[in-house]
């Protein structure tokens, strides 16, 4: 039961029209919600048949009787209210199955406090927002030997409060975020909690060293530390000890980073770094690999990641990261850039223009927007080339041709020295090291492990996305530029990137025929054009490739027949060619059912056309016929003021109609959010 919105009466009746009575004595397993009430002088409580409530705040202490009709009640929710006594009760036995009960932001007082006791069966409780300063003890609490949850946000409290609230040893959450307490975390009290699987101690003033009782919190999995003024070094600290750690935030206090993680390295329950990319990441000069995937990194790339001019391998996949990508990285050893899956933005940049030695670039799942640079055709190295699911525009550069698209023949540098968080090696998901003190982290880059970290790629052939790891990727060679917005023709010069074997082109806006010169990739295996308006006929020629494997033009304007179904395309199925109503033959129906050539319309070269509509007199003709009824009904209202009062009148009744739709329906869905 929900009662929101509330106007506080002046009487002190108690009156459920015909139309809740029903709803008000079912209310055993709902939860009953007063908030954003506005409190009158009087104490009535009226329900009617359309369903409005008006309550007041009169005398609260004699409601007794209005609460026995709820004995079944679990969920109470009082949040937002001036209720100062509404508690205060010495007989609330008729709430004796309430489990979650909400007193945020209502003023309440020591009385109320005390009242608690009253709910033996109470699990989770919200008193935030209050003053509970020199009123709050924890002896009232402390009797509710159920309660699981307990959150005092925001709320003034007494500094003695993580001194004595072992006694409540039932907690499994305690959260007093920004409770103005300062000073040590005490070494007894809150470390008795030994059922605390969740704490939240961030946005206060508390200080010094974490205390070594933190150890007997064996249960803990979530710890905000954050945004206060803790010191140490968190590797001598017991944080290495709590082995069920999921959530670990340390940002914003004066912690001293060690220059090893792997004390941590038993929290294996950690699965995401948190936060923004650090800059004191520029300063490590020798470091080879960066490694953040999969984590949840916010904020745009720092500028100072173009000081590492040795770096080899960049994977900030994954994550949130936004902004443009930074044009400054001039490193010429780098050979592998993934950046995909993140909000990038803004164009292309010519960050790595120069990189002869760039062997995979993956920018695919952001939201880039602009021309694909022609300078992509100048990286000789390049073997994978990986733009799908952006915003790129124009048409696709002939300069592509240049590159060789050769299989990587280096030796793989993913070994020996590592900088990073992965999730092989010491993956820190969940920590967020934020402001904190940074001291002698360029030297990170020289630990070994004895773990490989392996490339990864997600590349979409066979009309699956495929994820490839490791040494494979030294003999995968493809480009992905699907699911943009190019336009214009397919390029013949792509056809002379003879060692690549996996192309895909679909869902953009692709126009022309396909290039017969895409006979020559003789060790092509998947080529995926379809979703574009490519038209004219399927080059007979495609079937000399024989290592294709898929193959798919759907949902295009092709016509004419389809390959000669030999060698492998004597495999692919009618999903291959679907979407095209002018192309016919195996393994579509026989051309014989579309009707004699002669019906369809011949270009100036001789070929069959893409359509049966001239699309440049239909457009002539749609609009001429547009402005000739356009100027036919402004004459028409001119010359008959009859008419024209009639249709001025209907406009406006439309017009009113609209508004009062609009209006009607706004309201009584703000009304519902509020509910």
């Amino acid at each position: 039961m929900e009662i929101g919105e509330t106007e506080m009466g002046d009487g002190g009746e108690t009156e459920m029209g015909d139309g809740d009575e029903g709803s008000a004595m079912e209310i055993g397993e709902t939860a009953m919600e007063i908030g954003e009430t506005e409190m009158g002088d009087g104490g009535e409580t009226e329900m009617g048949d359309g369903g409005e409530t008006k309550m007041g705040d009169g005398d609260w202490r004699d409601r007794d009787e209005d609460f026995k009709a709820f004995n079944n009640l679990e969920e109470l929710y009082l949040y937002g209210n001036r209720i100062n006594d509404f508690l205060t009760t010495k007989d609330s036995n008729s709430l004796s199955k309430l489990q979650v009960l909400d007193l945020s932001e209502i003023n309440f007082n020591a009385r109320t406090l005390e009242s608690l006791a009253a709910f033996p069966s109470l699990k989770i409780l919200n008193i935030g927002y209050n003053n509970l300063e020199g009123s709050y003890t924890t002896k009232e609490l402390g009797a509710l030997n159920n309660l699981e949850q307990l959150y005092l946000d925001y709320s003034s409290i007494d500094n003695s409060f993580l001194h004595k609230v072992g006694v409540m040893n039932s907690l499994e959450v305690l959260s007093v975020q920004n409770c103005h307490l300062n000073g040590s975390l005490p070494a007894q009290g809150w470390c008795e909690l030994r059922k605390l699987q969740e704490i939240d101690l961030s946005y206060n003033n508390f200080g010094g060293i974490l205390p070594s009782c933190m150890a007997n919190l064996t249960s803990l999995q979530v710890l905000d530390l954050s945004n206060n003024h803790f010191t140490g070094n968190i590797a001598h600290s017991q944080l290495p000890s709590l082995t069920l750690l999921e959530h670990l935030s340390l940002s914003n206090n004066d912690f001293l980073i060690p220059a090893t993680m792997s004390t941590f390295s038993n929290l294996s329950n950690l699965k995401d770094l948190l936060g923004m990319l650090p800059t004191w990441l520029g300063n490590m000069s020798y470091i080879w690999e960066i490694v953040m995937a999969k984590n949840q990194l916010e904020g745009p790339i720092p500028i100072e990641l173009c000081k590492l001019v040795g770096l080899r391998f960049l994977d900030l996949s994954e994550n949130n990261l936004s902004g443009s990508i930074p044009s400054c990285f001039n490193s010429s050893y780098i050979r592998s850039v993934y950046l995909n899956k993140n909000w990038m933005s803004g164009p292309i940049p010519c960050a790595f223009k120069n990189n002869s030695n760039l062997v995979t670039l993956n920018l695919r799942d952001n939201l880039l927007i602009g021309n694909i640079p022609d300078w992509i055709g100048n990286l000789s190295s390049l073997s994978i080339l990986l733009l799908r699911e952006n915003h790129l525009e124009g048409t696709i550069p002939h300069c592509l041709s240049n590159i060789t698209f050769m299989a990587s023949t280096q030796e793989p540098i993913f070994r020996g020295f590592w900088a990073g968080f992965s999730k092989y090696q010491i993956r820190m998901p969940y920590l967020k090291t934020k402001s904190t003190n940074m001291k002698d982290w360029n030297h990170l880059v020289y630990f070994e492990t004895d773990v490989r970290e392996t490339d990864e790629a997600e590349f979409t052939t066979k009309n699956r996305i495929d994820s490839y790891h490791g040494d494979i990727l030294n003999y995968m060679v493809g480009i992905d530029l699907s699911c943009n917005k190019l336009v214009g023709e397919i390029p013949p010069q792509l056809g002379m990137m003879s060692t690549i074997r996996a192309m895909n082109l679909s869902h953009n806006n692709l126009t022309g025929p396909i290039p017969t010169t895409f006979s020559n990739l003789k060790l092509m295996e998947s080529l995926d054009l379809s979703y574009n308006s490519l038209s004219g006929k399927i080059p007979p020629e495609l079937t000399e490739i024989t290592f294709l494997a898929v193959f798919s033009v759907a949902h295009n304007n092709l016509s004419g027949t389809t390959p000669e179904r030999k060698n492998q395309f004597g495999t692919f199925s009618e999903s291959s060619y679907e979407g095209n109503p002018l192309l016919c033959g195996p393994p579509l129906h026989d051309c014989t059912k579309i009707g004699p050539p002669s019906t369809m319309l011949v270009d100036h070269d001789g070929e069959d056309g893409g359509s049966f509509i001239d699309m440049a007199v239909f457009y002539i003709s749609f609009v001429v016929v547009y402005i000739t009824v356009l100027l036919g009904l402004v004459a028409v209202l001119y010359i008959n003021p009859y008419w024209r009062r009639a249709w001025f009148n209907f406009i406006e009744v439309c017009v009113d109609n609209c508004y009062c739709f609009v209006v009607v329906h706004y309201r009584k869905l703000f009304n519902f959010r509020l509910a």
